[in-house]
């Protein structure tokens, strides 16, 4: 791990010695492993690109044999609707929870909390909000997104992603990994 200078900590991928950030823009992950790290199984993760929920900011498949690729912002949101899916919260207001991102932009996703009463999606930037909903006896459930965010970076710095720009594959820094360990020396 690294700082990345706000105070924050960054796992970083290898490359000819050199560190890349898994959450940068450079870097996209392929299906499986976008999937792994969001927690979703590989038909979920098509259903809901074919669907337009969640559909891959890099590179979008063009027919059979070409792979879509997904932008560490785009896996963050999947797990997001994981979670959402997982408490039961419905599609129809997930898609509205998403379309509100997109909209939005996805900036400072890491520093809201997303908050739900069963039929509506809230979106939090501070604790008093999130007091505010609750007191209302508006929230029921809530998904701090940048605890999300870590969780996603931690484990895509453990797996492979590819640079956007020249295809390269990006080694991820899971020291269990034999495969990875070879790929990461070699590499160096």
């Amino acid at each position: 791990m690294r700082s990345s200078g706000d105070g924050t900590t960054a796992s970083a991928y290898r490359l000819h010695g050199s560190s890349v950030d898994p959450t940068h823009e450079s870097v996209g992950y392929r299906g499986p492993t976008a999937c792994a790290a969001a927690g979703i199984t590989y038909r979920q993760l098509d259903y809901w690109a074919r669907t337009g929920l969640v559909e891959p900011s890099v590179r979008p498949a063009y027919g059979s044999g070409t792979q879509r690729l997904y932008g560490f912002r785009d896996v963050v949101v999947l797990k997001i609707v994981k979670r959402f899916l997982d408490t039961g919260v419905a599609l129809q207001n997930i898609r509205a929870a998403v379309q509100h991102l997109r909209d939005r932009g996805f900036k400072d996703l890491d520093r809201m909390t997303l908050m739900c009463d069963g039929a509506t999606v809230h979106e939090c930037t501070s604790p008093d909000e999130v007091v505010s909903l609750l007191q209302c006896g508006q929230g029921v459930f809530g998904i701090a997104v940048g605890v999300v965010w870590r969780d996603v970076e931690a484990a895509l710095s453990q797996l492979h992603g590819e640079r956007v720009d020249t295809g390269e594959t990006l080694v991820g820094n899971n020291p269990g990994d034999e495969l990875a360990r070879r790929r990461r020396d070699r590499a160096v």
